[in-house]
């Protein structure tokens, strides 16, 4: 409530009391003059008093609640953030760590495949029939095996 930004709590508590004071004040106090002739617009404004008083407080325990709701939520998203990045470094690194295997499982097979297959070049251009040889296979299956790790991480 706005009201509540400008005005300190106590008021609506003197409110309050001010209100039950003379409210007690126009039953108690017949024999004063002033008390007595006024006695219905005292207690109209004394109830008045009260009900504001009333409201006005329930609601500065309402805000007081919210204000609490609202810092307990900030310290949750606080350790929520410190745990984000957390597990954000863990991803990379897992991420860094998987490129690196690949590139190396990668950078093995090209030097097998260096070493092994040329060996069958001179083979292919003079017989003139293509034979697969078994370690073309082999580095075929492992280049395969490769990528479903990649895509299974």
């Amino acid at each position: 409530m706005w009201i509540l930004k400008w005005l300190p709590n106590w008021i609506f508590y003197a409110i309050f009391f001010a209100g039950l004071l003379g409210l007690v004040a126009s039953f108690v106090m017949k024999f004063i003059p002033f008390v007595y002739v006024y006695k219905t617009p005292i207690q109209v404004a004394s109830i008045i008093m009260i009900i504001i008083g009333t409201y006005m407080a329930g609601a500065i325990s309402n805000e007081e609640a919210w204000l609490a709701r609202v810092k307990e939520m900030e310290v949750k998203l606080a350790k929520a953030e410190v745990e984000s990045v957390k597990e954000t470094i863990k991803i990379v690194e897992k991420i860094v760590k998987q490129k690196e295997y690949v590139t190396l499982r990668g950078e093995e097979i090209i030097k097998y495949v260096d070493r092994e297959i040329v060996k069958y070049d001179e083979k292919f251009v003079a017989g003139g029939i293509c034979e697969i040889p078994k370690e073309f296979i082999e580095a075929h299956n492992k280049a395969a095996a490769v990528i479903i790790v990649e895509q299974k991480k």
